[in-house]
């Protein structure tokens, strides 16, 4: 028998508002343990929470991107439960009322485009966090993160393969870094995904028994997680039978998941209406303010690169897929006016020395001033191309000034061609063995003895006068 793979996803965004969403605690990640609490987030007796206006106006921005109905009159639920880092033993999140509803967002796999539908996107507080330290035997708890205000982010089981997953999740990663409510750092756990599976027959409409794998924090982990729980259900199933609804927790290092717990229904945590906080009545001005507001995203802003800058799709896609890199090229090229050598030096040098480094492209800390000046020293013939390879790795490395670094260093580029001939003289004296494979037809012979001579020219020449010059010498020869 034939089976479909059938995914539904459950997103945490943690939103970048200065402070919780419940209190006025701040949400930067790291801290000291337990230093960035106070009596609201950790559930104090007596403290009573007041709305972070800022959480809405986040909720609302990720909603209308996200072709989302606002809900006009919305509020908050207590979310019933006990484990040791929710101190309050209930989280305030939204079930009857979510802030948006019925949105929908396209996807393309395979030159294949399809449309994913967002049932809900709600509001609510994170959880602290558990640490498990292994040498004392013991579990300690870190409430830093208590009240950190999230958008739980619910789609339709709309996915049908792994693929389809990871290209819902990096599209949804992107919008919500352009809108800016989110760094979505999954390394930090700024963005993490619950990720349910289930098998069918294929042509059969009713939905299988679904497994949930909860707080995936890795595209590279939830693509072998799917992979593999589908496997796994499908040899249940042929083999007679019946799968469970179950919590699992996927194991990175032996590349399966387990069975944690039976999955809990929405009666088990005994919802009932928050009676701390007054519902929120959101006006049709309000919404027309902040849709007033929002960026370019990225698919528009690719779409205009292409048009209205020349790139190819490629170029366009790499660049917009990090809101740094865009910026980076959007700036620069605003400077310089040339596009083509921005993007260029941004596929080519600058996502080099990322991968070198290790470094995020969030993390880029590149004026685009000095990127330009460093394109217009190219372009008007001052220094050559693999020069500004090398200026450009002192700027991202140690933000220098590329024009007071050329000067300094002794860079600028020779336009002595009495030089440049005599210096080939000698490179052609020194090098007989590759003067003869040239002659034999060897073209790699010509690229040595150029480099030979750049070499001896310290790398100030100009490379187009060193090929005309001595393949006027090599004919001659």
């Amino acid at each position: 028998m034939n089976y479909e793979t059938v995914v539904g996803l459950e997103v945490h965004v943690e939103l970048s508002t200065k402070s919780k969403i419940f209190c006025g605690c701040t949400t930067e990640f790291g801290g000291e343990p337990n230093t960035h609490v106070c009596p609201v987030c950790t559930g104090m007796p007596g403290s009573l929470p007041v709305m972070n206006k800022g959480v809405v106006e986040f909720a609302i921005r990720a909603g209308l991107a996200l072709n989302c109905e606002i809900t006009r009159y919305n509020k908050f639920d207590r979310k019933n439960y006990f484990y040791p880092d929710l101190p309050k033993a209930y989280q305030v999140s939204q079930l009857y009322l979510p802030i948006c509803q019925n949105g929908k967002v396209e996807i393309e796999v395979d030159g294949v485009k399809k449309y994913i539908g967002i049932h809900e996107i709600h509001m609510e507080e994170d959880a602290g966090k558990l640490i498990h330290d292994p040498w004392d035997d013991c579990t300690l708890v870190d409430y830093n993160r208590c009240g950190v205000p999230l958008l739980e982010i619910v789609s339709e089981a709309d996915f049908r393969s792994a693929d389809e997953v990871i290209a819902y999740l990096t599209k949804l990663r992107d919008i919500m870094m352009y809108l800016g409510v989110s760094d979505c750092k999954m390394q930090e756990g700024s963005m993490r995904a619950d990720v349910n599976v289930s098998v069918r027959p294929v042509g059969q409409k009713e939905f299988g028994t679904r497994s949930e794998m909860k707080n995936m924090n890795s595209f590279k982990a939830i693509y072998r997680a799917i992979n593999f729980e589908s496997k796994r259900q499908i040899e249940i199933l042929e083999d007679g039978g019946k799968v469970v609804q179950e919590t699992r927790r996927w194991d990175e290092n032996k590349d399966a998941s387990f069975a944690m717990r039976s999955k809990e229904n929405a009666q088990d945590y005994r919802y009932f209406p928050e009676p701390d906080l007054l519902p929120i009545e959101i006006s049709d001005s309000w919404i027309e303010d902040v849709k007033s507001n929002l960026p370019e995203l990225p698919e528009a802003k690719r779409a205009r690169y292409i048009s209205e800058f020349g790139l190819s799709e490629y170029d366009a896609g790499v660049i917009t897929s990090a809101k740094q890199l865009a910026y980076l090229f959007e700036d620069t090229t605003a400077i310089c006016g040339k596009p083509k050598e921005v993007c260029n030096l941004v596929m080519g040098e600058l996502m080099r020395l990322l991968s070198e480094t290790s470094t995020l492209p969030e993390d880029i800390n590149v004026e685009p001033k000095k990127v330009a000046d460093l394109i217009n020293l190219i372009s008007d013939g001052k220094i050559n191309r693999n020069v500004g390879k090398e200026v450009f790795e002192e700027i991202f490395r140690n933000d220098v000034e590329p024009v007071k670094y050329v000067e300094e260093k002794g860079l600028l580029m020779l336009n002595d061609d009495s030089l440049v001939s005599d210096t080939i003289d000698k490179v052609i004296a020194d090098n007989p063995k590759s003067i003869e494979d040239f002659k034999g037809g060897k073209e790699k012979a010509f690229g040595f003895l150029v480099g030979q001579t750049m070499k001896a020219l310290k790398g100030k020449a100009n490379p187009k006068s060193v090929n005309e010059i001595l393949k006027e010498k090599l004919s001659k020869l």
